[in-house]
């Protein structure tokens, strides 16, 4: 690593802010705290600061790991002190965090600090790009150099957070909504460019490019951010309404209701000049190895040179017409056995939406334009055909078609509204799903966010794991709200995993996104998200989910909860859960629909 330069941020000053930040519980402090801490850094140093504040070395849709589990980073940190392993690891099991394990052990190092200056944020991230970038024969051993050398090199503050980085266990509480108020404040001098700075994130799905963005060319240049092929766009997102005539009532006038397919959410980009494709998660995770079938067609299936689609991938039985269940579906997304798993079970990709055409931005353009785009541009017969639709204002045909759509085995319709751009980020009334219902239950499943878990009693005692918290996503606030304590619907591999994954996030306080009254066993930081189906949503003081201060007003809740999913939903982050206004809105649904006997 180079020597420090006088006018760039040492990465001390960051870890001395990113301490801080862990401390506070206020997001208004936590705005205030990243505006001082973003305004002491150049446009060179920006992009590295908002990783190293989200958590991570790249944006998602680049697909770089850290790859540094705990074992390796006990081994750095022993090599960096001189400390036996085995010390090390009685330490971080007394303490139950490596981060404060290597800021004990460098303060007290056994061996001589061979290097004095001081490294700037650019420099200890270069590294981490490094580790991050070591495959192959031999990677193991260089990563350990390499983040033993940097334990080595740094103060106890610093080992700290360096440890904490490369682990993905940074816990600083900051969500990139907090994150882009705090841009917004530090380059304009209030919180009102915030809704700028987000459309050019969801456009781009990579908030440290538009930071960089901000700061060189100012919240102008941000404005003018286009769609570029191979930078995902952050998916458009439903609302939810129960009947059709509601939803008719709400596009005022004729919509497209098209079919809804449970499978895998894909965004193709492809250019054909160069022949490369690439497909991204509803996360905009780079998944592409896993769907060779969906490459094979986009090059030979689609009349376009450069195209970004919307689609569904789901496993289909073109000789029965059958759609295999989700959980078939997401066999599909493995990485071993693919080409195996593909003759298996044979996708086809039903495309609902085009963003983007051979040069042509097609985000603003009206529905029902991008519709007659996709539909121009694939074959009659194919593994890539565009979802089934019709367009009716009459409930009459609605209901029909959704009971053929059911009756066919798939969830239900969206209804959109023909004259509406395409919503990058957003859950908008341009988009309305309705889903099929079960006797006793809620038409539709919610997406939550684990806050927090208990230890198990009686048979569960040998888990180590009896339930969980779980909470919405206010995307008003950037905060998490408890809903539902979660106790059923669990098998024992399922507490197994869940127990494993979350020990690894415990967190010795509250995280400071979540609103919760009720104290679990352990807290945990919000990063999972599990499905969950329940008989109704009620009123109650117990949660903060809706409640208007999140001390003593009544929230809302869930009757009866439980887990339909496998486990953890891989293909949803905490920011892609159910919001707590989406929960309000189903309540005053069931209200309405057992009022009108519907």
């Amino acid at each position: 690593m180079c020597s420090f330069t006088a006018d760039l941020m040492l990465f001390e000053e960051a870890s001395k802010y990113f301490e801080k930040l862990e401390e506070i519980s206020s997001r208004l402090e936590m705005i205030d705290l990243l505006e001082q801490m973003i305004k002491n850094v150049g446009k060179d140093e920006i992009r590295a600061l908002v990783y190293f504040t989200e958590g991570v070395v790249a944006p998602a849709f680049d697909g770089i790991e850290m790859g540094i589990a705990e074992k390796l980073a006990e081994e750095a940190i022993a090599n960096a002190t001189g400390y036996e392993k085995g010390v090390v690891a009685a330490d971080f099991k007394k303490s139950g965090d490596l981060g404060s394990t290597a800021e004990s052990m460098t303060s007290k190092s056994k061996l001589v600090r061979m290097v004095h200056n001081k490294f700037t944020i650019n420099e200890v991230f270069a590294v981490f790009r490094k580790i991050a970038r070591t495959n192959g024969s031999g990677s193991k051993d260089t990563k350990v150099k390499l983040m033993s050398e940097l334990i080595a090199a740094s103060s106890g503050i610093e080992a700290r957070y360096v440890v904490r980085f490369a682990l993905g266990q940074l816990r600083l509480g900051a969500g990139d909504a907090t994150l882009m108020e705090a841009l917004s404040k530090a380059k304009t001098g209030s919180r009102d460019a915030k809704a700028d700075i987000e459309n050019a994130y969801n456009l781009c799905s990579d908030l440290g490019h538009v930071a960089e963005v901000l700061f060189d060319g100012g919240i102008d240049a941000v404005k003018r951010f286009k769609v570029s092929i191979f930078k995902p766009i952050r998916p458009a997102l439903a609302e939810r309404m129960p009947t059709a005539q509601e939803i008719i009532a709400k596009m005022n006038g004729e919509c497209s209701l098209e079919s809804k397919y449970d499978g895998i959410r894909v965004q193709v980009h492809m250019d054909k000049k160069s022949k490369r494709v690439e497909i991204f998660s509803r996360r905009q995770e780079r998944i592409t190895e896993m769907f060779p079938d969906i490459v094979d067609a986009a090059l030979h299936e689609i009349s376009a040179n450069e195209v970004i689609f919307d689609g569904e991938a789901i496993a289909y039985d073109d000789n029965t017409g059958e759609y295999h269940h989700f959980q078939e579906t997401m066999q599909r997304k493995r990485k071993h056995g693919i080409e195996e798993k593909s003759v298996e079970l044979p996708l086809h990709v039903f495309i609902f939406d085009v963003m983007y055409i051979d040069g042509k931005d097609m985000i603003n353009e009206t529905y029902e334009k991008r519709r007659q785009t996709l539909e121009n541009m694939l074959p009659k017969e194919g593994m890539l055909r565009p979802t089934g639709r019709i367009i009716t204002m009459d409930p009459k045909a609605f209901d029909k078609y959704f009971d053929e759509v059911v009756g066919a085995g798939l969830e239900g319709v969206i209804a959109k509204d023909i004259r509406a751009p395409y919503v990058a980020g957003a859950r908008k009334f341009s988009w309305i799903k309705m889903k099929r219902s079960y006797k006793g239950e809620l038409s539709d499943t919610l997406d939550l966010v684990v806050i927090g878990y208990y230890l198990g009693k009686g048979s569960r005692t040998s888990f180590n794991f009896g339930g969980l918290l779980c909470a919405t996503y206010n995307n008003e606030t950037d905060m998490f709200e408890s809903v539902s304590r979660l106790g059923t619907g669990f098998s024992e591999a399922q507490m197994q995993k869940l127990e494993k994954a979350l020990r690894a996030i415990k967190t010795k306080g509250k995280p400071a996104r979540v609103l919760a009254n009720i104290e679990p066993d352990f807290w945990v930081e919000p990063k999972y998200v599990v499905t969950i189906r329940a008989d109704e949503i009620t009123r109650s003081p117990m949660h903060t989910c809706g409640s208007t201060d999140g001390k003593d007003g009544t929230g809302y809740a869930l009757r009866f909860p439980r887990l339909v999913s496998d486990g953890i939903r891989d293909d949803k982050g905490p920011d892609d859960a159910t919001t707590t206004h989406e929960v309000i809105s189903m309540f005053k649904d069931q209200k309405r629909i057992a009022l009108h006997g519907e």
